[in-house]
């Protein structure tokens, strides 16, 4: 990585970190709902297809679509969820498909302290199935965040994570993201949500760099949500990041592109 883009990157990380001492910032990654109010046991799901899978940047399809579940349950400030997935990860050296399925575990808490509400939990990303025998896909991160709304319809925040073992083994990874949206007048009876998203990540070992091409990179996303009838919503995001290694192939791809879903949520 060149030393103009590594100093960019740490100077958006040390942003975005001074931002959550300070008190404005926001939870995201895993389908991240608004918490129902009270000590009652709830819960939501969700079901969506999207044209590309794409986490942190990087395409989890093969630039190919996926269809994705989601299912929350919370009660008071806890709460646990579950994220299903298919996904493309190529093929391993006996030619048969390295992953094509992602379940994910997470739970944690939520606290409110006056505006700002808190996130802190334990995520475990597994691959049933996956056919790999020289490195472990599945891994856990910790997660710690928090969002505020400073205006009427307006949400900042910022959310890190942190893994001792990434997938593939890649060793000891950060990540931190800065978010925001922000909701705009209504087209007749169809919500607009505008937001945005740039994250940071970064990663000690060397099989780290070896795997991206880089031992840091940052990515980012903007786009805007259009909810309908309450329980249907489709979203248009243009993704990018400064990777170079995979800007150009199709397997983890990095490079710029349009991204849309269509979600119900029950």
């Amino acid at each position: 990585m060149n030393i103009k883009t590594g100093t960019l990157a740490k100077s958006i990380a040390g942003a975005m970190a001074l931002a959550f001492l300070a008190g404005p910032a926001a939870a995201g990654g895993l389908k991240d709902d608004p918490m129902p109010s009270g000590r009652t046991l709830a819960w939501a799901a969700s079901f969506a297809v999207t044209n590309d899978y794409v986490f942190r940047g990087v395409s989890q399809t093969e630039k190919g679509p996926a269809a994705q579940g989601t299912l929350e349950a919370t009660y008071g400030i806890l709460y646990g969820n579950v994220f299903l997935s298919n996904l493309d990860f190529g093929e391993n050296s006996a030619g048969r498909g390295l992953a094509t399925a992602e379940l994910t575990f997470g739970a944690g808490i939520r606290p409110v302290l006056g505006p700002v509400t808190f996130d802190f939990g334990v995520i475990y990303y597994t691959y049933p199935g996956a056919r790999d025998g020289s490195a472990e896909l599945n891994y856990v991160e910790l997660r710690a965040g928090a969002s505020v709304s400073p205006w009427k319809g307006g949400t900042v925040g910022v959310v890190g994570y942190w893994s001792p073992d990434y997938s593939f083994e890649l060793g000891d990874v950060w990540t931190v993201e800065g978010t925001f949206a922000q909701e705009l007048p209504k087209i007749r009876d169809i919500g607009v949500t505008f937001s945005a998203l740039v994250g940071y990540q970064s990663g000690d070992d060397a099989a780290y760099s070896s795997f991206n091409g880089q031992d840091d990179y940052v990515y980012w996303n903007a786009g805007v949500t259009l909810g309908f009838a309450e329980r249907f919503s489709v979203d248009l995001r243009y993704w990018d990041t400064d990777l170079d290694a995979c800007q150009s192939t199709k397997l983890f791809h990095c490079g710029s592109r349009f991204v849309g879903t269509a979600k119900v949520t029950f």
